[in-house]
């Protein structure tokens, strides 16, 4: 089960690539922070529905008021959420680990 999604920005719209543990999210997480134009945002938990916001946005998230960290996860969990389903309904497509590791694949959905 792929348990966990990587969540990043590439070109202004949001993707995420399956995980099946919260250390392989992590190092697919580490891995995009050096790659030119991705923008990691956070690891999404499908089966607690939970977020963990990437290193700089964490310190940021910590910072909001609780009214504003309230939004901001809300939000990112429906991204997650609305990417996962949305590979659920195109199941002939899914993200992993190998995609990202592939050069020569096309932009991940």
């Amino acid at each position: 089960m792929n348990r966990f999604s990587v969540i990043y920005l590439l070109k202004k719209q949001y993707h995420h690539i399956y995980s099946a543990t919260h250390e392989e999210a992590d190092a697919v997480l580490a891995h995009l922070l050096t790659q030119e134009g991705y923008k990691p945002i956070g690891v999404y938990d499908a089966k607690t529905e939970l977020f963990f916001w990437e290193p700089i946005r964490q310190h940021q998230y910590d910072k909001a008021s609780i009214g504003k960290q309230g939004k901001l996860g809300d939000q990112i969990i429906r991204i997650a959420q609305t990417l996962r389903h949305h590979d659920e309904i195109n199941q002939g497509q899914t993200n992993s680990i190998a995609q990202l590791l592939q050069p020569d694949q096309p932009q991940f959905v």
